[in-house]
């Protein structure tokens, strides 16, 4: 092959650019699949933002809860008509000389020990 003066052979360059070329798209498609599939990486990172914001709603339920708990004993504590009523539907209490009546609960129409079957 015969060179004219003044131009240079880029067959080499060519060559060396393309090799490079090979090596980097290597080095950054390993370094994308580690980013992205490494213990720390990017699907790590949205699993834990997922946890973060479950934990954050179980938080903020619990968090009204307990005011509401608290709210509750303090209902408990200082008013007496509301202790007085929580006693009467959770205990079954009754005040002296009143009389509690307890009524068979029946639908209408019906007996015990009737069954009507619809066809």
């Amino acid at each position: 092959m015969a060179r004219r003066k003044g131009f240079i052979n880029l067959t080499f360059f060519k060559k060396k650019s393309v090799t490079f070329i090979l090596i980097f798209s290597f080095f950054a498609i390993l370094l994308l699949a580690w980013l992205s599939f490494g213990q720390h990486g990017l699907i790590d990172l949205f699993n834990t933002q997922k946890e973060k914001e479950r934990c954050s709603h179980i938080l903020r339920d619990l968090q009204e809860k307990n005011r509401m708990l608290a709210n509750e004993i303090r209902r408990l504590k200082e008013d007496k008509k509301y202790l007085e009523s929580v006693a009467r539907k959770q205990l079954g209490m009754v005040k002296e000389n009143e009389i509690i009546y307890r009524f068979k609960n029946e639908t209408k129409g019906t007996k015990k020990g009737d069954s009507q079957k619809k066809d």
